[in-house]
C-alpha cells in the first residue's frame, strides 16, 4: 500500500450507510468516512452531506495495520469549525424558585423515619 497517514486526496464516494461514507481511493483502494468525521459539528444525516458518485477531498487519519483498512475525514480538511444548530445543551437550574437544599433539610427527617421502617420490616 502506498498511502499513509496525514495524505490529502480525492476520491469518489461509492456508497452510504448510516454510520459513514465509503469512498474509493483508486480501482483496488477503498477507505471509509465515518459519521463523525463528514464535517464538524452534529450530522444528523450523511445524505445531506455527500451523495454517492460525488468526488470529495479527503485526509487519511488512521491505517490498521493487520486488515489494511483506511479510515478518512472530511472535518480535518474545513478551515473553521461549524457549530451545528442541532445540539443545544441544557442545564437544569433551580434560581428562580430559590429552594436550594431546603426541600432537603424539610424531608431529611421523614425519608429516615420511612427508610428505618422499610429496614425494620424487612428485618421480620
Amino acid at each position: 500500500m502506498t498511502y499513509k497517514i496525514g495524505d490529502i486526496l480525492e476520491g469518489t464516494v461509492t456508497g452510504i450507510q448510516t454510520y459513514g461514507a465509503f469512498v474509493s481511493l483508486d480501482n483496488q483502494t477503498q477507505g471509509l468516512i465515518h459519521i463523525s468525521e463528514i464535517q464538524s459539528g452534529f450530522t444528523k444525516d450523511i445524505q445531506d452531506v455527500v451523495q454517492i458518485g460525488e468526488r470529495v477531498q479527503v485526509q487519511i487519519i488512521d491505517i490498521d495495520e493487520y486488515t489494511q483498512k483506511i479510515s478518512l475525514s472530511r472535518r480535518t480538511l474545513e478551515k473553521q469549525f461549524v457549530r451545528s444548530p442541532y445540539h443545544r445543551k441544557r442545564y437544569f437550574t433551580d434560581k428562580n424558585q430559590q429552594i436550594g437544599f431546603r426541600s432537603i433539610e424539610k424531608n431529611l427527617s421523614k425519608w429516615m423515619d420511612e427508610a428505618i421502617d422499610t429496614l425494620s420490616k424487612s428485618k421480620t
